[in-house]
């Protein structure tokens, strides 16, 4: 005696997919209901939902196929792809390496440039005071009372702020 669930398993579908063939196949085929509701598979209905199942899914498999196959071609396009970006990012490093080295001499000759051209002694505009009271991180009389004049943030989390 074969149950809906036992041709479910054998077929590797749902209860619910099993109900939608029986409800396709013809009705000559068709198994029929007991009194309680439910269905009494004879060989020819079991037969009939099996041949249903395997004529349904045999194209889908073919599409699945092609889909596999399409999945990899665009699998081996997007590695290409990666392989093209790498080799560009190996260039910019090695251009960005080049202007490293090219700015670093740079620098170097401009040292050179100016370590021979100031044989000059320090002007009185040269050589720092010593006594230069424009630190900036001394507070001058003009601008600094002693109190903190920020005015408080007010938004929504102003209350951490405090």
């Amino acid at each position: 005696m074969e149950t809906i669930s036992s041709i479910a398993k054998r077929l590797n579908v749902t209860n619910g997919r099993i109900y939608q063939i029986i409800k396709e196949i013809p009705a000559d085929k068709q198994p029929k209901k007991d009194a309680k509701g439910k269905y009494n598979f004879t060989k020819e209905s079991v037969e009939a939902i099996e041949s249903y199942y395997n004529i349904v899914s045999s194209p889908k498999t073919d599409n699945e196929s092609d889909l596999v196959k399409q999945l990899r071609a665009d699998l081996e396009d997007a590695k290409a792809e990666i392989k093209a970006k790498n080799n560009q990012i190996d260039k910019f490093q090695q251009l960005l390496d080049q202007q490293q080295q090219l700015n670093l001499s740079t620098n170097r000759q401009n040292e050179k440039l100016l370590g021979t051209t100031t044989n000059n002694p320090l002007s009185q505009d040269d050589i720092p005071l010593k006594s230069d009271d424009t630190d900036v991180l001394k507070p001058t009389e003009g601008n600094y009372k002693g109190v903190d004049t920020k005015t408080p943030k007010r938004g929504l989390f102003g209350w951490l702020r405090r």
